[in-house]
């Protein structure tokens, strides 16, 4: 390794997937990479760590659907097979069981979106409201991920969006707003129609096969994270826990030239923020340099949304027909999942017990909550799916509050989520709220947007080489016409009457 590349030295701040994403590859090209994370472990939202008595518990339980081709290309790297096999999942409202999905690669494959709609078994939802949603396809057409799609349907809610299209009261209530809630993570009135056009049409629409989702086998902190981070110091990165960054030095040149976590100073030449839109404003807040930036100082018009995670151990084994499952119409603005933990993690195979992990959104009615008053109102809720809870005794549990702890992407919030560079020059952004082309979403776009920020640094220092990004599969034929003939016939009307429609 040659000794003028080893002086590059480079800071990355959060030890997600978008900071470790990128530490992992820089540390690979030699660069000097210090990662600093305020927590106790690397991992972000999805680090896992052990009770009192052992037991693994985490902050919620993360999907890895099918088109997370870099994720996977990523474990394939690492040697490891965290993952169990793509499963069933179903929903539940009140009144029962509502939706079966199968696993949609096993089906004939139909053309976008047929596949979706009729593969998917209904148990009460009629055709009429189904075939609703019809018109929808149009904006599914029109949003196609640039900049003028974002900013054409981000003032928008989704609720307005499928009001405008005529998507029935039943199919919202039962279909659009439970994928919303646990999309999302919020009601339909709150959330951007850009970015629920963008959530489903990746999760969802844009390939019969991309709903078909798999789990992590036990935590990710310890079934990814921990032989990720091993890879990162054996190639020479440091990852240092418990550092919260305190400021920032500005150098010359309209650089930031070192990050200050208290009475330590970690010199850069290059510095990559990889945490929340929360972690992010605390940053901001305490920095008198970012603060002086327009681009930082607005992202205080940003926010985020509570996530309540409990993790039960009853007396004994509950018959649950699918491993994963969501649930809507308890609670008119949280939205809810609960996972048989029996069936997903090696170590709970051979419980006497049902574990059973139960995920709320949009949970700010609960966290002030204390545990006593939580475990009843959790109860009641499984119950009210499958009644054989109702009867089962709780004999352990782990209650976990996340405040603000996921990305809110609310109507008009485009305009102040920020790109992947910054207005100084050696700085960058990534994670899950950065604004990127690529078009996936969640922990596959966290780790993209690390990746494209590792890139920005080697295009930046020069040296080392580029890491290889996977993009998204690309539309079906008569998307790919539908979208032409749209993007045509939206240029001939601005031509014709520019600037006359509100927008």
């Amino acid at each position: 390794m040659p000794n003028s590349l080893a002086q590059k030295k480079v800071v990355i701040v959060g030890a997600g997937w978008a900071g470790l994403g990128a530490a992992h590859h820089l540390s690979k090209q030699g660069y000097a990479v210090t990662l600093l994370e305020a927590g106790a472990q690397p991992g972000g939202l999805v680090a896992g760590w052990q009770t009192q008595k052992g037991r693994s518990v985490e902050a919620g339980i993360h999907g890895f659907w099918y088109p997370y081709n870099n994720i996977f290309s990523l474990t394939d790297e690492l040697g490891i097979q965290p993952f169990t096999p793509y499963t069933h999942s179903s929903q539940y409202s009140p009144a029962g069981l509502e939706v079966e999905s199968p696993i949609f690669q096993r089906e004939p494959y139909l053309p976008t979106p047929l596949g979706t709609f009729i593969y998917t078994r209904f148990k009460r939802l009629p055709l009429v409201d189904r075939l609703s949603a019809l018109p929808l396809l149009y904006s599914l057409i029109d949003f196609d991920n640039s900049d003028e799609a974002w900013k054409r349907y981000d003032n928008m809610t989704a609720r307005e969006l499928f009001k405008q299209y005529g998507v029935s009261e039943r199919l919202y209530k039962e279909s659009f707003e439970p994928m919303l809630l646990v999309g999302l993570f919020a009601p339909g009135e709150q959330c951007s129609a850009a970015a629920a056009l963008g959530m489903l049409y990746y999760f969802i629409l844009a390939h019969q096969p991309d709903f078909d989702v798999r789990w992590c086998r036990g935590t990710v902190g310890e079934m990814i994270f921990r032989p990720w981070v091993e890879q990162i110091e054996k190639a020479g990165g440091k990852i240092l826990a418990n550092h919260r960054v305190t400021d920032v030095r500005v150098g010359a040149d309209n650089e930031i030239d070192a990050v200050i976590c208290g009475d330590e100073v970690f010199e850069a030449d290059a510095v990559i923020f990889s945490v929340g839109i929360t972690g992010m404003k605390k940053i901001v807040a305490q920095s008198e340099v970012l603060r002086d930036r327009p681009e930082f100082r607005n992202l205080s018009n940003l926010g985020g949304i509570d996530v309540l995670a409990a993790r039960l151990w009853f007396d004994r084994k509950i018959d649950i027909p699918l491993p994963s499952n969501a649930c809507f119409g308890f609670h008119q603005t949280t939205g809810w999942t609960f996972f048989d933990l029996n069936a997903l993690h090696d170590e709970y195979q051979n419980e006497p017990g049902s574990v059973v992990e139960v995920d709320y959104y949009h949970a700010n009615q609960l966290l002030n909550l204390s545990d006593e008053q939580v475990l009843p109102l959790v109860q009641k809720d499984l119950a009210g799916c499958l009644s054989a809870f109702g009867d089962a005794k709780i004999t352990d549990h782990a209650v976990v509050r996340i405040r603000q702890g996921v990305s809110h992407f609310a109507p008009g919030s485009y305009r102040y989520l920020l790109p992947g560079t910054t207005s100084f020059s050696n700085v960058y952004m990534s994670g899950d709220w950065i604004v990127t082309r690529h078009g996936s979403w969640s922990q596959e776009k966290a780790y993209v947007t690390g990746l494209e920020a590792a890139n920005r640094v080697i295009d930046q220092l020069g040296s080392g080489g580029r890491a290889s990004i996977i993009p998204v599969v690309p539309d079906e034929p008569h998307i790919q016409a539908a979208r032409t003939v749209n993007r045509a016939v939206k240029n001939i009307s601005q031509q014709i009457l520019p600037d006359f429609w509100l927008p």
